[in-house]
């Protein structure tokens, strides 16, 4: 008898309790369709919007009607290592001033861990700021440069070195006779230009202790179009004028640009460098010097802007001539 009392007891508390659940289990169930959206009365939540994309250079097509004899322009995505540009991007122009970058990263790589001399320290930022040829030659010499011909033919040391350090295809010594050891008549493709850009900044062209240095310096490069004198010259504009306020937001940018009226063919030769995290941009030009220094520098820019991706809401005022290169 009891325990028949027991099991009744046992079901009708079965039963009570889920009585209490299911109610409670059906409240929870419906408060979850309301906030889901469902015919509760709820609402879903927009999704938040995706910010765009941060400005960068990329490859694309380059309009520029350039009245000279040689134009070429070579940009590398740094981070796949890929080269686009124009067709030519593998002939080659002097890089006059352009190499003085890779001749201080080369003197300084070599010293390791050590420190220069304050002289030779301060002729190394000369030699990129204010494009200084009595400094840069300083430099070179200490490099273990020479203006003598070589024997066989081939670039003197400091550049074998970037060729082979950097991996560079299409670099020469110079084919001016009697000049053949300068490092300003090196020949060089704006696809090696490119290649040498990155190497100074991933690091094997300067080494650990003395990237960020030449990188530093590369970006205080000073003075414009106009500043200029017999053995150093103002040298921050081109690639760094066509590129808008939003990229330069990004981080320095470094520059090095090489540019000399040349007597024995009448032309300027202008060669314009600009590396960042993300890109190494290389445009070179050779015009007559009737059109002046100027016009080399807009055409660098022009170049720069062209490539800006997304291209900027307001126009760059810098020129935008046709005609596809």
């Amino acid at each position: 008898m009891r325990s028949r009392v027991t099991l009744v007891l046992a079901v009708v508390a079965v039963l009570l309790g889920g009585g209490l659940l299911v109610p409670a289990a059906y409240a929870r169930l419906a408060g979850d369709d309301a906030a889901s959206g469902g015919s509760g009365g709820g609402s879903v939540a927009a999704p938040a919007p995706v910010p765009p994309a941060p400005p960068t250079l990329a490859a694309g097509p380059v309009a520029v009607d350039f009245k000279g004899e040689f134009f070429s322009w070579a940009l590398m995505d740094r981070e796949t290592g890929e080269i686009s540009g124009s067709k030519n991007l593998a002939s080659t122009s002097s890089t006059e001033s352009m190499i003085k970058a890779w001749i201080v990263a080369d003197y300084l790589r070599q010293l390791g861990d050590k420190e220069p001399s304050a002289a030779l320290k301060r002729q190394a930022s000369l030699a990129i700021r204010d494009s200084n040829d009595d400094a840069a030659n300083a430099v070179y010499y200490a490099a273990g440069g020479s203006y003598r011909k070589s024997p066989d033919g081939q670039p003197n040391p400091v550049i074998k070195r970037a060729i082979s350090i950097c991996g560079l295809t299409d670099t020469k010594r110079g084919n001016v006779a009697g000049y053949e050891g300068y490092w300003s008549f090196t020949r060089m493709s704006p696809q090696d230009a490119v290649r040498l850009g990155d190497c100074i900044a991933d690091g094997k062209a300067a080494g650990p202790k003395w990237t960020s240095w030449v990188l530093d310096e590369m970006s205080k490069v000073r003075g414009s179009v106009k500043s200029q004198s017999a053995k150093s010259g103002g040298g921050k504009w081109g690639i760094i004028d066509g590129l808008p306020a939003e990229i330069k937001a990004q981080g320095p940018v470094s520059i090095k640009n090489g540019w000399t009226p040349l007597n024995y063919d009448g032309n300027w030769h202008v060669s314009c460098l600009a590396v960042t995290d993300r890109w190494s941009l290389a445009v070179m030009l050779r015009y007559p010097q009737k059109s002046g220094l100027n016009y080399g520098a807009q055409v660098c820019a022009s170049v720069a802007s062209q490539l800006v991706t997304p291209q900027p809401g307001a126009a760059l005022k810098v020129p935008q001539p046709v005609g596809k290169l």
